[in-house]
């Protein structure tokens, strides 16, 4: 079964969504932008949402984490609980 493990960042807007990943595009720390501004518990581990299989997250998460190339930030991905940006850190196929 896939695998993979991803990190992300959960925010009430598509605003500060793309401010945020404008802010690593320009050589923030993704940790340290979670722990600053996610909303999910997972901030206080930088977003690590550690591995999971396919089928496990939300239909919208899951798609990106499991098609999305690896270390490359993803979104605005919206879903029922927000706004994310997503990367993928590992997957095995």
């Amino acid at each position: 079964m896939a695998q993979a493990s991803a990190r992300h960042i959960l925010v009430d807007s598509e605003e500060k969504c793309k401010a945020l990943k404008a802010e690593i595009e320009n050589g923030a720390d993704f940790a340290q932008i979670a722990r600053d501004n996610s909303s999910c518990p997972s901030s206080r581990d930088g977003g690590n949402l550690g591995t999971f299989g396919r089928g496990q997250m939300v239909r919208e998460f899951d798609e990106v984490v499991f098609s999305a190339p690896v270390g490359v930030v993803q979104g605005p991905v919206k879903t029922q609980f927000g706004y994310h940006l997503v990367e993928v850190t590992d997957r095995q196929d």
